[in-house]
């Protein structure tokens, strides 16, 4: 068949144990950023903002990892045979991984309800203390209500 990649059993067997050893490298990586979105949740209710931006740019990176991974995975996976007697187990697997991906955006999704939230509030805050009357009262100087001199005395 024209186009169809013809393998072995040891270059199958080869690009099989490869694969599982990418899915578990995906896993590890989900792993790795739950934990972290589930450390940025925290951060965001004790309003640690560079704990924040830290663990954003650490969940980026991971993120980035994910998708280098799947790149390596793809093509490995259009090279498997279709029928192999792993098929069961990566299907498994990759439901474990579509699983991971959900939870990951699931505690992504709460992280952003929480951090709006938190800018909510400060915003009311903003307008509470913009609105009140001794806060516009402090930003004025002693010396804003003193006349300001026309005139110059040059001779004196």
């Amino acid at each position: 068949m024209p186009g169809k990649l013809i393998m072995d059993t040891a270059q199958q067997s080869a690009v099989i144990k490869r694969l599982m050893k990418l899915f578990n490298q995906q896993s590890d990586c989900y792993h790795r950023l739950i934990g972290v979105l589930e450390k940025q949740q925290g951060y965001i209710r004790t309003g640690s903002e560079e704990s924040i931006l830290a663990h954003v740019s650490l969940g980026e990176q991971i993120i980035t990892e994910i998708f280098s991974i799947q790149k390596s995975i793809d093509p490995l996976e259009a090279m498997c045979p279709a029928v192999t007697s792993l098929a069961d187990e990566i299907t498994a697997i990759k439901a474990v991984l579509d699983a991971l991906n959900n939870r990951a955006l699931a505690q992504s999704e709460q992280n952003k309800t929480l951090l709006s939230q938190c800018m909510t509030a400060i915003r009311s805050e903003i307008n509470v203390l913009a609105t009140n009357p001794l806060a516009i009262s402090a930003k004025r100087s002693l010396y804003a209500q003193a006349a300001v001199p026309s005139l110059i005395d040059i001779k004196g």
